[in-house]
């Protein structure tokens, strides 16, 4: 049996009853037919306002579409064009003042507002956006003339900012001022001190490569080679019952100062006079 809607479980019973699948009716069968669920309501998209909605087209969307219908701003349309009529006002940079609360709206707004430098002499892309938005909106202007004017203003407002402010360091250069380097001095100037730590650490590699190999051992070639008896010490110690020892010899292997048969004092003279360099240094 195939999964139904619960409004729908009597519907399908009925149904096998008549194709004689069911033989017997349930015992709830008569009660849900004197009282009958309750039909569920048509699915359908929730209503939506005309100003998050895009412009609606002759296609409409069927009544009992579950599909959320696309989110849509007119200041998306109006920002994707300025910033690629403008593509270097993104790289700008502002200042991001940090604050417990939301910044409060501006009083000029609505049909007051007719002038985008009533909002400041340096106006901010946002600005120009919502400039044209509110010509659009509350001044009957179409969206791509509301766009031109607030694109002109914006552009002129620009022109007089950037006059203004180099007039004003020429003005100040002339009276004496000193300014500092640039950002992009500042920043040249930290590029230059990375690539030098790179060189620093080339040479401080060399450095070391080299202090390895200050230092030499030379060693004599044919230290020990006359000290090999063919075995003929061995034997004639092993003959007189002397235990080898394995340890390092420290005084000259004879057999009448053999370390074992002599004093301590004789062993210290003996080890004193045994220790010799064997390697040298330049």
């Amino acid at each position: 049996m195939v999964r139904r809607i619960a409004s729908q479980v009597h519907q399908q019973v009925s149904r096998l009853l008549r194709a004689n699948y069911l033989k017997k009716e349930p015992v709830w069968y008569q009660a849900v037919l004197d009282n009958p669920p309750i039909t569920l309501p048509p699915k359908a998209p929730p209503p939506r306002t005309d100003y998050d909605k895009r412009a609606t087209s002759d296609k409409k969307p069927s009544k009992y579409s579950t599909r959320p219908l696309p989110i849509y701003y007119i200041e998306d349309d109006l920002r994707r064009q300025f910033f690629i009529d403008h593509p270097f006002e993104a790289f700008r940079p502002t200042t991001l003042v940090e604050s417990d609360r939301i910044e409060d709206p501006n009083s000029v707004t609505g049909k007051a507002w007719t002038r985008l430098r009533q909002r400041g002499r340096n106006p901010t892309p946002e600005d120009a956006i919502r400039f044209a938005l509110n010509l659009y909106q509350h001044h009957s202007l179409s969206l791509s003339d509301a766009y031109a004017r607030a694109v002109a203003q914006f552009r002129s407002l620009r022109s007089e900012h950037h006059i203004s402010t180099t007039f004003a360091a020429m003005e100040a250069q002339e009276l004496g001022s000193t300014f500092g380097i640039s950002e992009i001095e500042h920043s040249f100037e930290l590029q230059k001190k990375g690539l030098s730590t790179w060189e620093k650490k080339e040479e401080q590699d060399e450095g070391a490569i080299a202090a390895r190999k200050r230092w030499k051992a030379i060693v004599e070639r044919q230290h020990g080679a006359d000290q090999w008896s063919k075995g003929e010490e061995y034997v004639r110690l092993w003959q007189q019952g002397v235990k080898p020892n394995y340890m390092p010899a420290l005084a000259p292997s004879h057999p009448d100062r053999h370390p074992q048969t002599l004093s301590p004092a004789q062993r210290n003279r003996d080890f004193k006079a045994s220790v010799k360099p064997r390697t040298q240094f330049y």
